[in-house]
């Protein structure tokens, strides 16, 4: 039987599944550890897939693989290959005035044109997210090394281009940045390729960064442009978001909500989708078709914030939040620990409201964290809606999805029943299932069966998201 592999570099950690090309059995998979931070050095990416091949017992097994990775991550190289600085991760918002700046500069002062131009332009309205706003920021915060970048790549771009054996020259490595691949589910989280025309806006490029350097090559996408030192072809690989959404095996009409280190209510669509108001971003997905998004920065860490605050564990916080009553009889969470990029705040905190004798216990705390929770992802399904998606499906994925808490609770929170697939490792699943495509030469994906699925019913409430709603802009500070 051919084998194929699927790697995650996310965030957190390296994931690599192999997998049966033909059927999708599972043959062997492991992870590494990547640093905490939103900027983080490549070569600890580097590290992490080596550390993973090491303890899978190797690839060379494997007939093709691609990489799925984290979104929107700045990786800059000079003439030579060598990184720049470390990249800055979608997390990190310190590029969030260079968005406001952009958006006012191309609406020429008018920030409802700007943000207009933007989504017609590019597919999303600016934030401090994606990756030309942090070339912004690089241009005006460290020019000097602005003026090394030679080339412009994201984290599943770079991984790929260094598992087809290019690498920095003070290395050992060739050095070549024409090998530097990417495909369009990735690249439309630039905020310089348009899924409009499918493709490059370089004039965007040098209104934010004053250059234009060298772009990947984007693939099509079933489309191999490069191969491993064993001559296995290696996919074009796709953003997280749209890898998750290959391994579940969505079509039009379903709705993922992922609940991970960030949020992330997406749906399959035939056509393009620009949204003025910025909740949704227009991506484009890893089969040809498109991926509208809503993300939040704050998800799964809302509940790591409950078990800090109570001191209990995992376990506890779920049979507290479903010991309480739906709407934790007035006690509301604004959940905006980390900032957040849905809605557009990324200087603002969380605020708990409503606090009374009554509500003062663990139980309602923990019931109004995970409301708050599943409240910021339904804003998201709610934008998707008014823009014409209509779900038939929702799946809910993710860590954030292993609680009992959240899948119960989900349906009153959505209005939608939510279909719960086995725990498993989705991006680097899509990764691997385009990888047999790839291999397959089809026109379409291999289908591959998702076994043990369960699905969650229960009574919508709409009390949860209208008092959410009454408090969702009280937070400090409110910019």
């Amino acid at each position: 039987m051919a084998l194929v592999a699927g790697v995650d570099t996310s965030t957190q950690s390296c994931k690599i599944v192999v997998r049966d090309a033909e059927t999708g059995a599972l043959v062997r998979s492991a992870k590494a550890s990547h640093p905490d931070g939103t900027e983080v050095h490549p070569d600890f990416w580097w590290a992490a897939y080596n550390e993973v091949v090491a303890a899978i017992g190797g690839l060379d097994d494997v007939a093709a693989i691609a990489v799925g990775g984290q979104q929107h991550g700045m990786v800059c190289l000079d003439s030579d290959g060598e990184v720049v600085r470390p990249a800055l991760l979608w997390n990190d918002t310190r590029s969030a005035e260079a968005a406001e700046a952009l958006i006012l500069e191309l609406g020429k002062g008018d920030r409802d044109a700007g943000a207009r131009a933007w989504a017609e332009a590019c597919g999303s309205v600016l934030v401090a997210s994606l990756t030309i706003t942090k070339l912004r920021w690089l241009r005006d915060a460290e020019p000097d090394n602005a003026a090394r970048v030679a080339a412009v790549c994201l984290p599943h771009d770079w991984l790929s281009w260094r598992i087809a054996g290019h690498g920095p020259k003070s290395q050992g490595g060739d050095g070549d940045l024409s090998a530097l691949l990417t495909d369009r589910s990735d690249a439309s989280g630039t905020g310089y390729w348009s899924p409009q025309t499918n493709d490059y806006r370089p004039d965007l490029l040098e209104l934010a960064f004053g250059a234009v350097p060298l772009l990947p090559r984007v693939l099509g996408p079933n489309e191999s442009g490069a191969s491993t030192p064993w001559g296995a072809p290696i996919g074009p690989g796709a953003g997280d978001n749209a890898a998750a959404a290959l391994g579940l095996g969505l079509v039009a009409g379903s709705v993922s909500i992922s609940l991970g280190t960030s949020g992330v209510v997406s749906a399959i669509c035939p056509t393009p989708i620009a949204d003025p108001s910025g909740l949704v971003n227009g991506f484009a997905d890893a089969t040809g078709a498109y991926l509208p998004l809503a993300c939040t920065l704050n998800a799964s860490r809302i509940i790591d914030a409950a078990k800090s605050i109570l001191g209990v564990s995992y376990e506890d916080i779920a049979n507290l939040a479903l010991g309480a009553n739906p709407g934790a009889d007035g006690l509301v969470l604004v959940p905006y620990f980390e900032g957040e990029r849905t809605p557009n705040k990324p200087h603002a905190t969380a605020s708990l409201h409503g606090l009374t004798l009554k509500t003062s216990t663990p139980a309602h705390v923990a019931r109004a964290f995970v409301e708050a929770l599943l409240c910021c992802q339904a804003d998201g399904l709610d934008a998707m809606v008014r823009l014409g998606v209509k779900p038939d499906r929702v799946f809910l994925i993710g860590g954030g999805a292993k609680s009992p808490a959240t899948r119960t609770i989900a349906p009153s929170v959505f209005g939608h029943d939510v279909i719960v697939p086995p725990d498993g490792e989705y991006v680097a699943d899509g990764a691997a299932r385009q990888a047999a495509w790839v291999l397959s030469g089809a026109e379409q994906p291999p289908t591959w069966p998702i076994e043990g699925s369960v699905t969650y019913t229960g009574v919508y409430e709409p009390v949860i998201r209208e008092q959410y709603g009454n408090v969702r802009e009280l937070t400090f500070p409110n910019r």
